[in-house]
């Protein structure tokens, strides 16, 4: 059974930074996308980053370039997402995905969900 559980999230000020981490198990997750999505109340879960597996090709939102960095620990199974210079139009609940293939940003062709962990910054 494929699992993916978030952490890190938390009230921050702006301007400050979190990470949030992304454990994967149940399977191995080579040739896989692994990305984190967001979701803002009464919006659409919206894409932010992902990284490939093998290989490590990475691939921004443009509200985020500059300001996160997505990374991956091929031994801890783990994915991370450095969140710097935050703004409250960052606040949401963040999602970890995993999906086969150089997926991107295509929210439907991600099999796996983690369960989201809040993201709130204050101004």
């Amino acid at each position: 059974q494929v699992q993916l559980v978030e952490s890190g999230g938390g009230l921050v000020q702006a301007g400050g930074s979190l990470s949030l981490a992304c454990a994967g198990s149940g399977r191995t997750f080579s040739n896989y996308a692994m990305a984190w999505f967001r979701q803002a109340p009464g919006n659409e879960r919206e894409f932010v980053a992902a990284i490939m597996w093998s290989g490590g090709r990475t691939s921004y939102a443009d509200a985020v370039k500059g300001r996160f960095t997505i990374s991956r620990d091929n031994a801890q199974n783990t994915v991370y997402l450095q969140m710097n210079s935050l703004t409250p139009e960052d606040t949401a609940v963040y999602y970890c995905a995993a999906g086969r293939g150089s997926i991107w940003s295509q929210l439907p062709r991600y099999d796996y969900w983690g369960q989201g962990t809040q993201v709130t910054v204050s101004s």
